[in-house]
């Protein structure tokens, strides 16, 4: 009987072990749960809602224009914010008539980026003719809640030393559990 005991112990300290040893490097470098809170990013994520975030693509390629991503806020690198990237690395940023103007190497006169994730009417506030230079490792962000959203307008550029992965699935509500893609943007 002690014996059938000691096995019992014996095999659930391992089950624990096998499972930290499985779940752990998981939780820690590749995917990790995110919780959104507020509405900068409505109506596409609400308040309350459970994200998992791909930490290893960035280890592989750049973030993209249209990722929505998460990442350290740079005025306190212990809150995480969740944004969509507008802006990439060596880039001009320009917000004129409640529309955004990509300055880059394909467009150096820029062009006026379509933003079909945008709810109907919803202009961009910023300070026109304002041009906002991107060095090598920055990205700005906006929130799709555009009005309500504390996003690059306000902190400025994010270094990618700031970004921690993008958002690759919604897990809840189960309603609205779905995969994110990167947005293909039509210029």
């Amino acid at each position: 009987m002690l014996k059938n005991f000691f096995i019992f112990i014996f095999d659930f300290i391992k089950v624990v072990f096998i499972s930290l040893a499985i779940i752990i490097p998981i939780r820690y470098f590749l995917i990790q749960p995110f919780y959104v809170k507020g509405a900068s990013m409505e109506p596409n994520f609400h308040d309350s809602e459970y994200l998992i975030i791909d930490e290893i693509s960035y280890r592989l390629h750049e973030p993209k224009r249209g990722d929505i991503i998460v990442f350290k806020y740079p005025r306190n690198p212990q809150e995480y914010f969740i944004k969509r990237v507008i802006g990439l690395p060596n880039e001009k940023i320009q917000v004129k008539d409640g529309e955004i103007h990509i300055f880059n190497k394909e467009h150096p006169l820029g062009i006026k980026i379509d933003e079909p994730y945008l709810a109907n009417g919803v202009k961009t506030n910023g300070t026109d003719d304002d041009i906002i230079n991107l060095s090598n490792d920055e990205y700005y962000v906006f929130g799709d809640n555009r009005n309500f959203s504390k996003d690059s307008r306000s902190f400025g550029p994010v270094n990618k030393s700031f970004v921690v992965g993008r958002v690759l699935l919604r897990g809840w509500p189960f309603n609205r559990v779905n995969l994110f893609p990167t947005q293909q943007y039509g210029y």
